[in-house]
């Protein structure tokens, strides 16, 4: 049995969450993607399409909530290559400092958000709940998918590449510039703050248009959504999903001036840094090409950024020209502000 322990805020451990998920009973034949490492939705077989699931929480942030919890949900879906149909919220608001207006205002980002991405709001719960200290969203997202299209990730293959969209740790950058705006002005430009803040929104945390671009361009073999544990935990889950291992370089991965600047403030790891915005995604060689070419037609920068490999070779990154492992976070980078 294995050693109790106290854990951190944010994601259990990998080797905690595989124990865990290791010991589920087997699902119905048609759960044909259930729940394991480095998968962030299911798929269930439904007559001529499949349907795919994702739930997802907002924590860390509580600004906009509601439209963030709309596409953090609706990224999990969009890299298995469906589309976002209906959504279900769960709002908890803090007792002691709910008020009509504050649901009023989180539903109506949540309605505003769905009608945007063109997404029915099909229902949910909200209360006020004893023991948080802010408001908190739980969101349900159901799409579906046609077979032939789905995207799975233990598709991938040795020889694909892969390409990253935007860039490291814009959500993470974002929020730490958002809700720690007292510690950013003391420490960054205000023009830079600015700008940092405006990551949000520009070029924004949703990647469907991302990944509905790649998948129009080429035949996509994987997609992944890096979310908490940043750029790093994202690629190694990829790879463990796929059974595959990778080879990436350190210096081909983007980090905008805004995200160094932060991180340098708070003396963060930018790979490690939540980064929901950006779009992982392994493609053979040809076919990776015709998606990049895609990616930028449309506007969305793409970095070509490493390889998949034999599993036995490992999941390691290149830094100062030397291969080392690359391991998921323990704990993501912005849960060590956060705890300050």
């Amino acid at each position: 049995m294995a050693t109790d322990q106290l854990l951190a805020a944010g994601k259990l451990p990998a080797a905690a969450l595989e124990r865990m998920l290791s010991r589920l009973p087997r699902a119905d034949p048609r759960v044909l993607i259930g729940p394991r490492l480095g998968e962030d939705a299911a798929v269930l077989a439904c007559g001529d399409r499949y349907l795919v699931a994702s739930t997802d929480p907002v924590t860390f942030a509580s600004d906009r909530i509601g439209w963030y919890c709309v596409h953090v949900n609706a990224n999990d879906v969009a890299v298995l290559g469906a589309d976002p149909r209906w959504f279900f919220a769960v709002l908890l608001l803090p007792e002691g400092q709910a008020t009509t207006a504050m649901a009023e205002t989180i539903t109506a980002d949540i309605v505003e958000t769905c009608r945007a991405l063109d997404v029915s709001l099909c229902g949910g719960h909200t209360e006020v709940t004893i023991g948080l200290d802010r408001p908190i969203v739980v969101g349900h997202m159901l799409g579906e998918v046609e077979p032939a299209r789905l995207v799975r990730k233990d598709a991938l293959q040795v020889g694909d590449r892969i390409l990253l969209t935007r860039g490291a740790a814009l959500e993470g950058t974002a929020i730490l510039a958002r809700e720690r705006p007292d510690l950013c002005a003391a420490r960054l430009d205000p023009a830079l703050l600015a700008r940092a803040q405006a990551l949000l929104f520009e070029p924004g945390i949703t990647i469907v248009d991302a990944a509905r671009t790649a998948m129009a361009a080429g035949r996509v073999r994987a997609m992944h959504d890096p979310t908490e544990g940043g750029i790093a935990t994202g690629l190694w889950e990829l790879a463990h999903a796929g059974g595959r291992g990778l080879r990436v370089w350190n210096d081909a991965i983007p980090i905008l001036p805004e995200t160094e600047a932060v991180c340098a403030a708070f003396g963060l790891d930018p790979l490690r840094l939540v980064a929901s915005g950006a779009l992982i995604i392994a493609a053979e060689p040809d076919e990776a090409d015709r998606i990049a070419r895609a990616l930028v037609a449309r506007g969305i920068p793409v970095a070509d950024i490493g390889q998949a490999q034999p599993a036995e070779d490992g999941i390691q990154i290149q830094v100062s020209g030397q291969w080392v492992a690359l391991e998921p976070a323990d704990r993501d980078e912005i849960a060590r502000v956060f705890g300050q």
